[in-house]
């Protein structure tokens, strides 16, 4: 949730625990539902179905604190990037979806995933020096036949 209360929507999942013990992105937004983790909280589980569970000092079983939903949109290319990786709903993107994980098609989740860059940095620059190769030739190859159609006509 953004500070003017209005809703935003993130990929990413590198989710921390404020001074408050609330549940918040990297950015420091607080996730919703607010999950409130308890201060004797030992370890934090976030379960593929979204179920939040902390392990509390002297109690052997975990206790659910909460539940983490997934937003799915009819057209995902079409929300509005607003900066620190959240997004916001246009008319282009269709109403959100908020679904539990595993349900509706929403997918799963996974603790400790986090999705970085699919890029490979050194072959885009192998990339993008044949392009510019080809670029350089066909330049050159243009420029040799504009020469050589000036000569004829000065014949």
């Amino acid at each position: 949730m953004l500070p003017d209360g209005s809703s935003a929507y993130t990929r990413d999942g590198s989710f921390q625990v404020d001074q408050n013990g609330q549940l918040v992105t990297a950015g420091g937004f607080q996730v919703q539902p607010a999950i409130t983790i308890p201060a004797n909280a030992l370890s934090i589980t976030i379960g593929r179905d979204g179920v939040v569970s902390v392990t509390q000092q002297g109690q052997a079983a975990p206790v659910q604190v909460g539940q983490l939903n997934l937003t799915t949109f009819m057209n995902d290319t079409g929300l509005e990037s607003i900066g620190e990786n959240l997004y916001t709903e246009t008319q282009s993107s269709g109403a959100p979806n908020e679904s539990t994980p595993g349900l509706n098609g929403a997918g799963l989740l996974y603790q400790g995933y986090v999705e970085t860059s699919n890029v490979n940095v050194a072959e885009e620059l192998v990339n993008m020096i044949q392009v510019q190769r080809a670029y350089e030739i066909n330049s050159k190859a243009m420029s040799t036949t504009d020469q050589m159609l000036q000569k004829l006509t000065q014949l």
